[in-house]
């Protein structure tokens, strides 16, 4: 499992709402960063993703090292935050 997991959400953001019902579904623990209410993070997660757009799921691990996921995307968002 991973040490940390962080959401980058927007108010409007529908795959943000999927991203986070498949992990609660999991039982998987993350933060939420929305960044309509803390725009000057945008920056700090598009130096991550190079992305402009979210979800971006922020995944550290237990080595430190980190994954970043954008989207709802499944094939890479399970294995990152270890489920088979």
């Amino acid at each position: 499992m991973p040490k940390k997991v962080t959401i980058f959400t927007t108010n409007t953001c529908a795959y943000c709402v999927m991203v986070k019902r498949y992990l609660d579904g999991k039982g998987v623990k993350y933060d939420v960063v929305n960044l309509d209410d803390q725009p000057e993070r945008q920056a700090e997660i598009f130096a991550k993703s190079g992305a402009m757009t979210v979800p971006v799921t922020l995944v550290e691990k237990v080595d430190n090292s980190e994954e970043v996921v954008v989207g709802f995307n499944l094939a890479r968002l399970a294995p990152a935050v270890g489920i088979a």
